[in-house]
């Protein structure tokens, strides 16, 4: 089953290129795939039957003991015959349906071979996150295929639809699942129905759960996506939305019905739903002229009869609901490939100006026609069987109320006479001849490929109603999981004999034909006490409120005042956490106020230069007196026994301080004075407040830790294992790699933000160097060259003599750093900082010019070689018999050079390097370079409104 999912997974991959490369025959090809897949499920029907289970486990993430579970079961096998069997149909269907030169293709083959791979996934998961990861697969792929290209307004609004209401319904559902698998002790669906406790949590779960499952297949109040959703291809309308997608909901209730059919609340959502998507669904069908919305909203309608039946819990019915599944999976999209046929052939869907074309193309009308009969319930039809195996079992008591029996027997009844009044107009509509309109004359007729998945699905239907008797055993493998609440079981077949049941079906039939023979009364009714309400229009009221309620929040609390913001956010903690702090926190019973006087001399000056900070009224003053608690807190760093982290907030505090000083060239040079008094003390009591309760959680912290520090064996770790005495710089390449590996991630995202707010024109990624000619000595042989464009009032010689003489050495120290920091204190982070230093000083010296003859390689490049560096030494490590980012001690003798001890976490640290310094040159790129090429040249950011600059 693993390698089953992994075959979809690359035929998605590759499908776009098979599609370039052969055009639309590709889908020929894509479509073994999900054949291969339907074979393989075939060959399992044997051993299923049998009772036995195929199951595959796989270690996903053993720390937190999740596993890729899989099981094929009879319910199981019998959706994944399902989905892989009318996957394979629907892609050759394909190959002729889409034209030689049709756009979007390629994404769309992608997106359906993904879609059939998440599907088949969800039906053998046998893990509850894994279940959900399958079925927010299927929400995705699903967005993309209704969406499309992206071009057409009303394919974005059902994409976007459909995509916000399932997911909002899986949220829950995820919610659902963990709530009962933590109240079961077993995230194993097999487990879990097998044992799904009880209480009040079970309850609520399950009512989650309930609600992805409603939500995924269109029950109401969220029926309206669905027709909605047929703005999609007509591939997408017969897989996703008649066999597939809208499928999954329906599995999810039928695999945990044995175990949740007696939780309070289960009974009244599935049947009450059910029953009122299933008269809702059909009344609409009625009203329909566009052949596909007729089958959508008749699709809706089916999806409610299937919920009735899957959900009832009972032997007999859910016999039926498995039927009238595969049942409705034939003939659904039997038919939606037929409407494709249909519209191909003609160029509309619209019944009103279809006309004779039964007659014209017979094979079409064949096949609608053996559809329309199983849909409606007609024998020798496999629909009939399902139906009428549905009437029998609530006819006989197949609920636990028989009043409750009785109440859905009739709604099903009345139910199925709109099903088969629709499946009428849908005959009529698309096949017979009316009078006053003109026969179609079909402009393209299909060809024998085009017409081969509908045949063999219509065929399908048909033969499966003679062969039912050879399907009871797969659908007795389920149903004997659920109670036999009626008084005997009736296995499937064509025929039982005259019964009520049988009855039945003959009134729903004929109440169908009188319903469709009054169709022109009917339609004025309907048009008469028409609802002026719909759950569409509800729909998209209540986004437009949320839109205006966003709006209005935003306005309110989002008014541009950081000052503003951060007041906020401060007084919630000294209010919340400080409040607990101050009643349960237990204190310490000793205060140790410092080891040393010279860290009390030290916090004095931390003090003063921040309470300093506040009176000085010129930017940079008060941006360098800042930067005297960050230096003063690396000189603690210092004192405490850290060089590590004090060396490294020595570098970042200097960065810190170039940064600050190159954007405040575009701030006025004195801060301005709009506050009273009255703001300042509140503010000055805020940030006392906030700084004494850091202290105090600080100390709290530390004081009350009982358990023994995960840290205490790192000293150890790191030689044994990481091959390194400096703790610091192993816990970050090899302990902790997989932090760290984020974090740098997240430093490429931001060099990337930085430069994008700053860059006025497109980066291309080259560097901004002078013309040769412009350099001293023509460029050829002095160190600072570019210097000479600068304005000479701008020059400092003793700041270029000074940096001809440092730069090299402070790279050399920078790659000392990098390669000692195993052992010693530097590392790859604070190799790059030294390194982003060094070009740093030959900015201020040499101008944007002389950083460009400095580093002549794009910020993007470092950053990514970087990123690819860090990345690979994961993979190294797994070469090497490690795990992933595991340090593997590589040690051989050199000549000259002797003993040599190699650990792969240094080129993790080469990556950390590399992205630091891309990191700083972006920085010096965009808010230095970038800043001074505006200035220079007149940027018209800089324009007052109205002026204008001819380039």
């Amino acid at each position: 089953m693993l390698a089953l999912l992994f075959l979809h997974l690359v035929a998605a991959l590759v499908a776009p290129v098979l599609v370039r490369w052969w055009g639309r025959q590709a889908f020929v090809a894509l479509a073994l795939v999900p054949a291969v897949s339907f074979g393989w499920v075939l060959l399992q029907l044997g051993a299923v039957l049998d009772g036995d289970e195929v199951r595959e486990t796989v270690s996903w993430i053993p720390a937190l003991d999740l596993q890729i579970a899989l099981r094929l079961d009879a319910l199981a096998l019998l959706f994944a015959g399902l989905v892989t069997g009318v996957g394979a149909l629907v892609l050759l269907y394909c190959a002729r349906y889409f034209g030689p030169d049709d756009e979007g293709t390629g994404r769309f083959a992608g997106n359906l071979t993904a879609f059939a791979g998440s599907m088949l996934g969800l039906v053998v998961a046998d893990d509850l996150l894994l279940l959900y990861v399958f079925w927010e697969l299927t929400t995705v792929f699903s967005f993309l295929l209704i969406g499309g290209s992206g071009q057409r307004l009303a394919a974005r609004r059902a994409a976007t639809q459909a995509l916000i209401l399932t997911t909002a319904g899986g949220l829950a559902m995820l919610v659902g699942l963990i709530m009962i698998g933590q109240a079961s002790g077993s995230f194993l669906l097999s487990e879990v129905v097998a044992d799904p406790g009880s209480g009040a949590v079970v309850t609520a779960g399950t009512v989650l759960v309930l609600m992805g499952a409603i939500t995924k297949s269109a029950m109401v109040p969220f029926h309206f996506w669905l027709p909605a959703a047929m703005e999609a291809p007509t591939p997408v309308s017969a897989y996703l939305h008649a066999a597939a997608m809208v499928k999954a909901g329906i599995y999810l209730v039928a695999r945990l019905a044995p175990g949740f059919a007696e939780v309070p609340g289960w009974r009244p959502i599935v049947l009450g739903l059910g029953l009122a998507t299933m008269l809702v669904g059909g009344y609409r069908a009625l009203r329909q002229s566009d052949l596909k919305l007729l089958l959508a909203f008749g699709t809706v309608s089916q999806l409610g009869f299937l919920m009735v039946l899957v959900g009832a819990g009972s032997r007999e019915l859910a016999t039926a609901g498995l039927a009238m599944t595969a049942a409705h999976a034939l003939f659904k999209s039997t038919l939606f490939l037929t409407v494709g046929v249909i519209d191909h052939a003609t160029g509309t869907r619209d019944l009103r100006k279809l006309s004779g074309l039964g007659r014209r193309l017979p094979v079409v009308a064949g096949v609608a026609v053996l559809a329309g009969a199983s849909m409606a319930g007609l024998p020798p039809m496999f629909g009939f069987v399902g139906k009428e195996a549905a009437f029998t079992a609530l006819w006989e008591g197949g609920l636990p109320s028989r009043t409750a029996a009785a109440f859905e027997l009739t709604g099903l009844v009345l139910g199925s006479i709109l099903t088969a009044a629709y499946t009428f107009r849908f005959l009529w509509g698309a096949l017979a001849r009316k009078p006053g309109v003109a026969d179609t004359v079909p402009a393209h007729p299909p060809g024998p490929l085009f017409l081969a998945a509908p045949v063999v699905l219509a065929l399908a239907g048909l033969l499966a109603g003679p062969a039912s008797a050879l399907l009871a055993p797969l659908v007795a493998g389920y149903a004997e999981t659920l109670p036999l609440l009626a008084p005997e079981y009736e296995e499937l077949a064509l025929w039982h004999g005259l019964q009520p049941a049988l009855a039945l079906s003959a009134v729903t039939v004929l109440g169908g034909g009188l319903l469709f023979a009054a169709r022109n009364g009917l339609n004025r009714v309907q048009r008469r006490f028409a609802v002026g309400a719909s759950a569409d229009e509800g729909y998209w009221n209540v986004i437009q409120g949320l839109d205006r309620l966003s709006v209005l929040v935003t306005g309110t609390t989002q008014r541009g005042s950081l000052p503003a913001y951060l007041g906020t956010i401060l007084v919630v903690v000294l209010a919340l956490p400080g409040t607990l702090l101050l009643t349960r926190a237990p204190w310490p019973d000793e205060w140790r106020a410092w080891d040393t006087p010279v860290q009390a001399m030290v916090g004095v000056v931390v003090v003063t230069a921040a309470a300093l900070s506040l009176r000085v009224r010129q930017r940079l003053s008060a941006v360098l007196v800042v930067g005297v608690t960050g230096y003063g807190t690396a000189v603690l760093f210092a004192l405490q026994g850290a060089p590590d982290l004090a060396l490294t907030q020595f570098l970042v505090e200097t960065l810190t301080l170039v940064v600050f000083v190159l954007v405040l060239r575009k701030l006025p040079k004195d801060i301005s004075e709009r506050h009273r008094p009255r703001e300042r003390a509140a503010r000055g009591v805020i940030a006392v407040g906030v700084g004494a309760f850091m202290a105090a959680v600080g100390a709290v912290a530390l004081s009350t830790r009982t358990a023994t520090p995960v840290s205490a064996d790192y000293p150890e770790e790191a030689y044994d294992f990481g091959g390194g005495k400096n703790i610091v710089n192993v816990t970050l390449v090899d302990i902790r790699a997989w932090d760290t590996l984020g974090e740098i991630s997240l430093l490429v995202v931001a060099a990337t933000g930085v430069a994008s707010l700053v860059f006025l024109r497109r980066r291309t990624g080259g560097v901004e160097r002078a013309d040769r000619s412009e350099l001293a000595d023509g460029g050829r042989g002095g160190w600072l060259a570019a210097s000479a464009t600068l304005d000479p009032a701008r020059r400092s010689v003793v700041l270029e003599v000074i940096t001809r003489i440092l730069f090299h050495t402070i790279l050399v120290f920078s790659i000392y750093l990098l390669f000692s920091g195993h052992n010693e204190p530097g590392g790859g982070f604070a190799g790059g900082l030294v390194a982003g230093l060094a070009l740093v000083l030959r900015y201020l010296a040499g101008g944007r010019y002389e950083l460009g003859e400095a580093a002549p390689v794009a910020p993007g490049v470092l950053l990514g070689t970087g990123l690819l560096f860090a990345g690979g030494t994961g993979v190294a490590g797994l070469l090497l018999g490690a795990e992933a980012l595991q340090t593997a001690i590589l040690e051989f003798t050199l000549p000259v050079l002797g003993d040599v001890k190699l650990v792969t976490s240094l080129f993790f640290d080469m990556g950390v390097y590399l992205i630091v310094v891309g990191l700083v040159l972006d920085v010096l790129r965009s808010l230095g370079a970038e800043l001074d090429r505006q200035d220079d040249e007149d940027d018209p950011i800089e324009l007052n409104e109205g002026e204008v600059v001819v380039r």
